[in-house]
């Protein structure tokens, strides 16, 4: 488990088509035409507990992913109870998905699996769900039809390449699905990025040596350390939070090679550009349309962007631990995690600690 992130571990976001506008702390005017950002909870008392029901009178458990669908539907990994939960975004009545709450390592039907610690969530062109069941140490799907499977994995911890069935992870962490229906892995403690060849079933390294380190250059040689949250962008690279790197690291899937997209390498919380920024353990990450990324900064309680420009400012959250709601500089969050993006430009943040699923929009 992610030494940051003792209660659970990150999803990374799978992008959808949405426009963002920007209001960081250091740029926000009274104007009439500048955007303001706000921040709402969405669904959860802020208490755990696994109560369904309908926006604040629901309850969750260390929630700390969320996938966004077409036709309105937030998906929820509420890692402590060990389910995948939904979230009707028009009504924001909340309704069990798949698991029983109980901790385990089942397929079958829905409501009858069992997770431990669904942690990201990944949707593919079908309506099928993968998860990485990090507990588990395994890679389930939800198909469209309601049945859960496991995908990859032993449900024993290592590291091992190979037919899917036999393949090991350790805490598997991000995963997104490509064009192809493939899917990438962040295999957080092996400090690797694992490809899931689905036509083939089975698991390869794409990228990593496998040791701790920040080095860039072709995926064989270059090095992450504790990789956690993955997402793609329109042209479908590969979007890394490298969480103990403090920074967010770029695979061009074209040429195959791996750089720094945005941070130093240090640990603070520093905006400006993006080679320069800092970051403390920032655990997922998400586009909009227009290509800025946005990013939940762990442990400094906030969400960051990059824009197209290549600054790093910060989007919402004050960088104090709380449940405030209001605009981007008043607002408060604890330990954020998932972040998923609608195609209307909403951002959906999995509030970890506070037990919430919280919502940012932006308006003119």
């Amino acid at each position: 488990m992610n030494p940051f992130k003792p209660a659970a571990l990150l999803l990374c976001a799978i992008p959808a088509i949405g426009i963002f506008f920007s209001c960081s702390k250091s740029n926000h005017s009274s104007t009439s035409t500048t955007p303001v950002v706000m921040v709402t909870t969405l669904a959860g008392t802020g208490s755990p507990g696994n109560l369904n029901g309908t926006g604040t009178a629901a309850s969750f458990n260390n929630p700390s992913a969320v996938a966004v669908s077409g036709n309105g539907i937030l998906y929820v990994g509420d890692f402590g109870n060990s389910l995948v939960r939904t979230v009707a975004l028009t009504s924001a009545a909340v309704a069990p998905y798949a698991g029983t709450g109980t901790q385990g390592l089942l397929n079958g039907g829905a409501a009858n699996a069992e997770f431990n610690g669904p942690a990201n969530i990944a949707l593919d062109k079908q309506g099928d769900l993968f998860i990485d069941d990090e507990e588990n140490n395994c890679v389930r799907e939800i198909t469209s039809a309601g049945n859960v499977l496991t995908v990859a994995g032993t449900g024993t911890a290592g590291y091992q390449d190979g037919p899917a069935a036999s393949a090991m992870f350790w805490h598997p962490e991000g995963i997104v699905v490509d064009a192809n229906g493939d899917l990438y892995i962040a295999d957080g403690p092996n400090n690797v990025i694992r490809k899931v060849t689905i036509s083939t079933a089975m698991v390869s390294t794409y990228a990593g040596t496998g040791a701790p380190g920040l080095n860039n250059g072709p995926v064989a040689s270059a090095s992450f350390y504790n990789p956690y949250g993955l997402t793609l962008d329109a042209n479908g690279n590969i979007f890394v939070a490298d969480n103990q790197n403090f920074c967010i690291r770029e695979i061009n899937v074209s040429s195959g090679t791996v750089s720094t997209f945005a941070g130093s390498g240090a640990q603070g919380f520093s905006n400006g550009p993006a080679s320069a920024a800092t970051f403390s353990n920032p655990l997922a990450c998400a586009f909009d349309s227009k290509g800025n990324l946005y990013i939940s900064d762990f442990s400094n309680n906030v969400i960051r962007k990059v824009s197209t420009t290549g600054t790093v400012s910060t989007y919402a959250g004050n960088g104090v631990q709380g449940l405030t709601n209001g605009a981007d500089s008043v607002a408060s969050f604890n330990h954020p995690i998932g972040l998923a993006v609608d195609g209307t430009g909403n951002l959906y943040v999995a509030d970890e600690r506070n037990n919430v699923i919280r919502k940012v929009s932006a308006s003119q």
